[in-house]
């Protein structure tokens, strides 16, 4: 499913915004213009990450500072041993889709 979730111009540079996709809650973080999407969860506990600090393309799980790369998922620092979901991101104007 290809859902139109969001404006880039609601997304600024170094800033994230949880939307929900289907049924999957999904965080959008702008890294230095581009767009990326993840699942909107700690893999560590289930905690959401949309209230977690984004720095460059790392973002640090507020509850226990599990951090991870919003590019690929990748997990960057324990407590999280698992990756986070990403999805395909495509933007179209001012309109991001997200494939969830």
């Amino acid at each position: 499913m290809n859902v139109s979730v969001a404006k880039v111009s609601a997304i600024a540079p170094g800033t994230t915004k949880a939307v929900r996709v289907g049924d999957v809650d999904v965080m959008l973080c702008n890294v230095d213009g581009s767009i990326y999407a993840i699942e909107d969860v700690c893999t560590h506990d289930g905690g959401a990450l949309d209230q977690g600090r984004l720095e460059g393309a790392c973002i640090e799980c507020p509850r226990h500072g599990a951090r991870f790369d919003v590019r690929t998922g990748a997990v960057l620092a324990l407590p999280a041993v698992i990756p986070v979901p990403t999805y395909a991101v495509r933007v179209d104007g001012d309109d991001i889709y997200v494939e969830a």
